[in-house]
């Protein structure tokens, strides 16, 4: 079942589909990264391209909870940032691609909010 989008707000970023898969830079085109359709609830982004373009994206459905924040880090398999508590992939963040990044995202099964 598709989800409703509550937030959708991308700034100089544009997303393969309404609220997942692969992400882009406007300015360049460059693929950024990768957000998993299913596993997350709300994400919040913030970066720089390095392009030089600075770029964002709020994404947060209707039925998403409100999160606890967590002090674990996120883990990484096969280049994706997983919840540790389930190894549930989230999102994948290019580095190579940016110069920085800011992230909160939300875990939709485990509702804890991982800060990178």
């Amino acid at each position: 079942m598709a989800r409703v989008l509550k937030s959708k707000e991308l700034v100089n970023t544009r997303l393969a589909t309404n609220y997942g898969g692969w992400m882009y830079c406007n300015k360049c085109n460059e693929n950024i990264g990768y957000l998993c359709y299913s596993t997350y609830d709300k994400l919040e982004l913030k970066y720089e391209c390095n392009c030089g373009s600075q770029g964002s994206a709020l994404l947060e459905f209707e039925d998403s909870k409100i999160g606890q924040k967590c002090n674990e880090e996120l883990i990484i398999i096969k280049n994706r940032f997983c919840c540790p508590k389930d190894n549930e992939p989230l999102i994948t963040i290019l580095d190579k691609k940016v110069a920085n990044y800011k992230m909160k995202i939300t875990c939709k099964s485990c509702e804890s909010i991982y800060e990178r």
